[in-house]
């Protein structure tokens, strides 16, 4: 489980855990064919692994939009300043490139609390789906520009809100040396 403590009063250091299902249930779906069995298609040359996530669009007036990130990588330890969250609808991340990525995450609420925040690495095949409203860090590439497939809400209305979290000092991500 990742853990905060206290390196000064105003600093926080956030540690990072391996992405579980179980885990990170509060905040959404992991997206792992891992578990899974695929169904065969196409005369059984496709294995087809079937509703690993679900997409919410929020109604009739959102519709799913699919799009090519193009992330550079972060250095750790990374000073974390603010959240986002889509409140119209999920936002879905997937890997293209077999790097691990962070994800890093809060609980539902109007604001976000730095002692509520929780730290996941990927296994770089894993995916995330993010429920509608639920707090999250931008994209957290690691070690080489990764590319990812993201699936999320278009339509009208504002779905993305952003809040600083911590105070001028923000909270500290760093990878134990036994994750690195």
């Amino acid at each position: 489980m990742s853990t905060l403590s206290e390196t000064r009063p105003a600093r926080l250091r956030l540690r990072v855990q391996p992405l579980t299902a179980e885990a990170f249930a509060e905040f959404g779906e992991v997206i792992d064919s891992a578990g899974h069995t695929p169904l065969l298609i196409n005369d059984g040359m496709t294995e087809r692994y079937h509703a690993l996530a679900r997409v919410d669009t929020g109604g009739s007036e959102g519709h799913a939009l699919i799009n090519l990130f193009h992330a550079r990588p972060y250095a750790l330890p990374l000073q974390l300043t603010s959240m986002e969250r889509h409140p119209l609808g999920s936002q879905a991340f997937m890997p293209l490139d077999a790097q691990p990525f962070i994800v890093v995450v809060a609980p539902l609420g109007e604001q976000v609390a730095p002692g509520d925040l929780r730290a996941f690495i990927t296994n770089g095949r894993q995916g995330v789906n993010y429920r509608r409203g639920v707090w999250h860090h931008s994209l957290i590439a690691l070690n080489a520009p990764a590319r990812f497939i993201v699936v999320d809400r278009g339509g009208p209305g504002d779905n993305c809100d952003v809040v600083p979290i911590g105070d001028a000092e923000g909270v500290v991500l760093e990878l134990d040396s036994a994750q690195d």
